[in-house]
C-alpha cells in the first residue's frame, strides 16, 4: 500500500485523536530560552513516546530526521502534514544521509527532532548517532520524556504509545545537554541523553 496515503489517513485520524487530549508541559522554559538564543538544538524522544510530542509541536517547521525504510514512510507522510520538514535517513550505520541532513539543518540554526532508539531499536537503547551530529554541530540536545495513563500500545519493537481519547499527556522538556569534544565526549553524552530520558519519562509519569 502506498505510504504516502496511509500516512494521510493515520494523520487525519491522529488529529482527530490529539484535539481531545489534555496535555500539561513542564520544562517549556528550557525550550524558549534556546530559541530566543538563537541556538541549534535537537529535541530527542524515544521512538515509542514520539506521537504526542509532534502533535504539540506542530508547524513549527521543525526538521524530524525519518528512516528511509518503507515504515518511514507513513511516519513522513504524517509529519509532513503536520509541518514538519524531513530528513529521509538514519543517524546509525548506513546513515550518512540523514546525519549530513541533521548536520544542515543545525548548521542554519534550525531546530531538529530525532529519535535515539530509532529507526529499529532496541527499544529505549540511545545510539550515539544523534549525540555526534550535535558534537559536531555544537548544538545541544534537549531530552524530552512522555507518559499518559490511558493508552494504547501497538505491538511493536517500540511499543508506540497512542493515547486514548481525552487522555491527560504528560509532556516534560529535560536540561539542554552539551556535548563535549573528542569521543570520551561522544560516549558521555550518549550516557547522559539516555539517562536523562529515562529519568523524564519516569518523572512525566509521577506527574501523570
Amino acid at each position: 500500500m502506498n505510504p504516502a496515503i496511509v500516512g494521510t489517513s493515520l494523520r487525519s485520524l491522529a488529529s482527530l485523536l490529539a484535539r481531545t487530549w489534555h496535555i500539561d508541559v513542564i520544562g517549556e522554559e528550557h525550550v524558549r530560552r534556546l530559541e530566543q538564543e538563537r541556538k541549534p538544538f535537537l529535541y530527542a524522544v524515544w521512538h515509542g513516546q514520539l506521537l504526542a510530542p509532534l502533535w504539540h509541536r506542530r508547524d513549527q517547521h521543525i526538521t524530524l530526521l525519518v528512516s528511509a525504510h518503507h515504515d518511514g514512510g507513513y511516519l513522513a507522510a504524517a509529519a509532513r502534514g503536520w509541518g514538519y520538514n524531513l530528513v529521509r535517513g538514519s543517524s546509525t550505520r548506513g546513515g550518512v544521509g540523514g546525519l549530513r541532513g541533521l548536520l544542515r539543518t543545525l548548521g542554519e540554526r534550525r531546530t531538529a527532532a530525532v529519535t535515539p532508539d530509532g529507526p529499529r531499536g532496541p527499544a529505549h537503547k540511545a545510539k550515539p548517532g544523534i549525540v555526534a551530529a550535535a558534537q559536531q554541530a555544537g548544538a545541544v540536545i534537549v531530552p524530552v520524556g512522555v507518559s499518559t495513563r490511558t493508552s494504547w500500545q501497538l505491538r511493536s519493537w517500540d511499543r508506540f504509545v497512542v493515547p486514548k481519547p481525552f487522555a491527560h499527556v504528560n509532556i516534560r522538556y529535560g536540561t539542554p545537554l552539551s556535548i563535549d569534544a573528542g569521543a570520551d565526549g561522544l560516549s558521555a553524552g550518549t550516557r547522559r541523553l539516555e539517562h536523562a530520558l529515562v529519568r523524564l519519562g519516569e518523572g512525566a509519569r509521577c506527574s501523570g
